[in-house]
């Protein structure tokens, strides 16, 4: 049997996550508001799905429909993830940092049926919905419920002819469980958007059986366990935010800690104050949390692992936990994949890699032309995995880019499962360890020779007075082009005393030719570097 053909059979647990954790586990806490120190238990969250199922179909929502977000992580989120999975509807978390041009698009894309709208962001979507007024005639407008900012029943004020509605006073009482819908593996489930850093976000597709396979990967190749607990450090707009830790600890009945903004200090207080267990984060907040004034009093002994991902880690971040007798490992994913698709096997003393592909999970480096390169060559990283989104949602020409249908005169099952394009360079060392190299699009060649920058900005980064760099190229007449070191520390550094520093870590070619500084570095989705603002900002000659 293909290995997709299962997907399209209905189950009655498809969907029923929250129905059947709150049979297993009813009195277990699943979700806790660190802002307003609510704990609701796995009963609590099935209850106000339901509720929330039952809204949603009292305002129109129907299997297939969409129904968007714009919002900071707070409970209801996760009350709109369970009940949409209830109806086979499909949850459209959309960035609250996004332009209203950024909004507009997406909009138009996912036409949700319902859209929910946390209070300090309804001015923004207003301005998106108006922008796309003309276009939005041809169909019907999306119900619009809104919440309030804070606990305290702030309401809305918003334009009169908007007809927004209180989510929580629309919430019905009825908290039974509803009918089960046919929904199979198969069935989308959420559109999750890129990060648009190169273009207008697209809104990967994500089944129903894609989350599931990423969840049993996630949960098996990292050994999480039933009595973990994790402070949220991505946002649900992201992939991070629902298929790094939460959903795969919905799965198992652990702990998720949530708050409307993550801050270095608040993330050390909610680690020792619910004794957290797993923290995966981006490099960024891995570094802010060691810098913070209360790093060396917090007490971190609760932590079994903590994992990086969202770009390399440098050795100082590293360093600084492991002082603290905290292993940092990293991970790698994308929205288009997975995302957890990378694992440290046991023993392991390497840092700087990403790990070997987890137990459901396909790896290859290839060539321009597909072709699979041996260890030490760096090429395109390609993922294959049950994990893998489906497509790009009514973006036919970037599906047929990222998600390329094998046909290796392998077998009809292997035929149908999806390799993904990452868009990252990649190599194996010999013990089959991967490392990420950079993006495809961010190498640059400088006399002849191919440049790596994340292998620059881990020399440069080592600096004692560099907290943060990033390497874009710039034309150059004699070499075509040659690397800007982009700085973010000690201004006092010099060009001259850098490439002192590099002298001996790094090929004379290698070096950059320029430097430059910031305070600090644009960032986009969860404190992500946005290389392309940084190239689009300093990608010239001084």
């Amino acid at each position: 049997m293909p290995v997709h053909d299962h997907g399209d059979r209905p189950y009655a647990w498809v969907g029923a996550l929250s129905e059947k954790r709150a049979t297993l586990t009813p009195g277990r806490v699943g979700l806790i508001d660190a802002d307003t120190g609510v704990e609701y238990t796995y009963a609590d969250l099935d209850r106000r799905a339901n509720q929330t199922a039952r809204l949603l179909r009292e305002l129109g929502v129907e299997r297939g429909d969409r129904v968007a977000v714009v919002s900071r992580n707070r409970p209801e989120l996760v009350d709109c993830y369970f009940a949409t999975a209830k109806l086979g509807a499909i949850l459209a978390p959309l960035s609250h940092r996004l332009a209203a041009r950024e909004l507009t698009a997406l909009l138009a894309d996912a036409e949700p049926a319902a859209l929910l709208v946390e209070e300090p962001f309804v001015a923004a979507v207003e301005e998106a919905l108006d922008h796309d007024r003309d276009r939005a005639t041809e169909r019907e407008r999306p119900a619009l419920l809104s919440l309030p900012a804070l606990e305290d029943g702030t309401r809305v004020e918003s334009a009169p002819d908007v007809p927004w509605q209180p989510y929580g006073e629309r919430l019905p009482d009825d908290a039974s469980p509803l009918a089960h819908e046919a929904i199979s593996l198969a069935d989308p489930h959420l559109f999750l958007h890129t990060g648009g850093s190169t273009g207008l976000p697209k809104l990967v597709v994500q089944s129903h059986g894609a989350i599931a396979w990423n969840a049993l990967n996630t949960i098996t190749s990292w050994g999480l366990r039933p009595d973990d607990v994790t402070p949220m450090c991505f946002p649900f707009f992201h992939t991070g935010g629902w298929n790094v830790l939460t959903v795969p600890f919905f799965h198992l009945g652990a702990t998720v800690v949530i708050s409307r903004e993550v801050a270095p200090g608040d993330l050390l207080a909610q680690i020792e104050r619910h004794a957290g267990t797993v923290l995966v984060a981006v490099p960024a907040v891995l570094r802010f949390v060691a810098e913070h004034d209360a790093w060396e009093r917090t007490d971190l002994s609760s932590l079994r692992f903590v994992k990086s991902g969202g770009g390399p880690c440098r050795e100082s971040v590293i360093d600084a936990w492991a002082d603290r007798a905290v292993d940092v490992s990293q991970g790698y994913g994308l929205t288009e994949c997975g995302p957890n698709n990378f694992a440290t096997p046991a023993g392991w003393e390497k840092p700087e890699s990403i790990g070997v592909p987890g137990l459901y999970v396909d790896a290859r480096v290839v060539d321009d032309e597909g072709r699979e390169l041996p260890r030490g060559e760096i090429g395109e990283l390609e993922l294959a995995s049950p994990h893998a989104g489906d497509r790009y949602w009514r973006n036919e020409e970037a599906t047929a880019e990222t998600f390329e249908t094998a046909d290796d005169g392998g077998s009809d099952d292997q035929r149908g499962l999806p390799w993904v394009s990452t868009g990252d360079l990649a190599r194996v060392d010999s013990e089959g360890h991967y490392h990420i190299e950079g993006r495809k699009k961010t190498m640059f060649v400088s006399g002849g020779e191919n440049v790596y920058p994340p292998e620059v900005e881990n020399a440069i980064a080592a600096h004692p007075k560099v907290d943060e760099a990033v390497v874009v190229p710039v034309p150059d007449d004699r070499w075509g082009e040659v690397g800007k070191a982009v700085v973010e520390g000690d201004d006092s550094l010099t060009l001259a005393e850098l490439e002192t520093f590099l002298d001996g870590r790094l090929a004379r070619f290698k070096r950059p030719r320029e430097l430059a500084f910031v305070e600090s570095m644009p960032t986009s989705g969860p404190s992500k570097i946005d290389r392309q603002a940084v190239e689009d900002a300093f990608g010239s000659r001084e």
